[in-house]
């Protein structure tokens, strides 16, 4: 059966707590795995959450903090080590092409699986499968960042009281689908287009026109927010959102599941990041993120 879930390894801002591990997330898409944004522990993380090596098809960093990327490290390596029998991707902004290599090469072992970097370097398409797309965006933060959107392409769904109305059934339903058209009926006829989810993932970054890019109308948008709303003047001076920020940009997006995460160490009481993005207009399903948490993509949108 095809699971559709973020699986989340870590949460904390800058520096691990006794309670968040460093960033990672793992999007689960039918078959495939996407990590994103492993920072140190992450394999430990896995471990943790029943995820394997060979569970990953790809990895998405959005930039070359600590914080988002020390556990490639180890992930890497982990990766060969289980000798990993598939080719796993791995996007990451190009102008730190030399932090990668000093990650992926960091200490002696032997290489037995295919990584495949596909480093990023301007918005647009990043990877097509068939089954989705990825796209990256630019983001506003004090070293090059990119955000990541996954969307699959639409299909349809047959409608059965407009195909019993023209007396389509059995073998014909197929042919109608195969060929379009079937004695004068049409698809369009019987069928409605069935839209194709949409996740976002979007990390440290001011408010800035990819933000909106990769969140407009996400069934599940993945966003940063650092500060609480009384810090906005810090968040804009390091290159972060507050609660109140990411909520209204998921408010105006169309967004249907919010998950907030990547908390800083300041804040005691994760209950008021969900206070401050509720106070600020966002009424789809929430999620304040902690480790180890397990959330479904929402159901297909009618």
């Amino acid at each position: 059966m095809s699971v559709r879930e973020l699986v989340v390894l870590g949460t904390a801002s800058q520096v691990p707590t006794r309670h968040r591990n460093h960033n990672g997330y793992v999007l689960r898409w039918d078959g495939e795995g996407i990590l994103f944004d492993p920072g140190e522990g992450t394999q430990r993380q896995m471990l943790r959450a029943g995820v394997a090596a060979h569970d990953l098809n790809r990895i998405c960093v959005t930039h070359f903090h600590g914080d988002h990327s020390l556990g490639l490290a180890g992930v890497i390596q982990r990766i060969n080590l289980d000798r990993v029998p598939h080719p796993v991707a791995a996007h990451y902004p190009r102008s730190g092409q030399r932090f990668f290599d000093r990650l992926r090469y960091a200490t002696a072992y032997r290489e037995t699986a295919e990584i495949v970097p596909a480093p990023v370097d301007a918005d647009g398409v990043v990877a097509d499968t068939g089954a989705y797309t990825l796209h990256a965006a630019r983001l506003s933060h004090p070293v090059e960042s990119y955000g990541y959107r996954l969307v699959e392409p639409d299909g349809r769904r047959m409608v059965p009281e407009r195909l019993a109305a023209h007396g389509i059934k059995g073998p014909d339903v197929g042919r109608l689908q195969r060929d379009g058209v079937l004695g004068g009926v049409t698809l369009d006829d019987v069928s409605e287009v069935r839209r194709g989810q949409r996740f976002a993932f979007v990390m440290d970054t001011r408010l800035c026109d990819g933000v909106y890019a990769l969140a407009d109308g996400c069934d599940m948008l993945v966003i940063e927010s650092t500060f609480l709303d009384e810090d906005t003047a810090l968040a804009e001076e390091h290159g972060h959102l507050t609660a109140g920020q990411a909520a209204r940009v998921a408010r105006d997006a169309g967004v249907g599941h919010l998950v907030l995460t990547h908390f800083s160490q300041r804040y005691t009481d994760p209950g008021e990041f969900e206070r401050q993005a509720r106070a600020a207009g966002f009424d789809g399903d929430l999620t304040v993120a902690h480790d180890l948490l397990r959330v479904p993509l929402p159901k297909r949108r009618p």
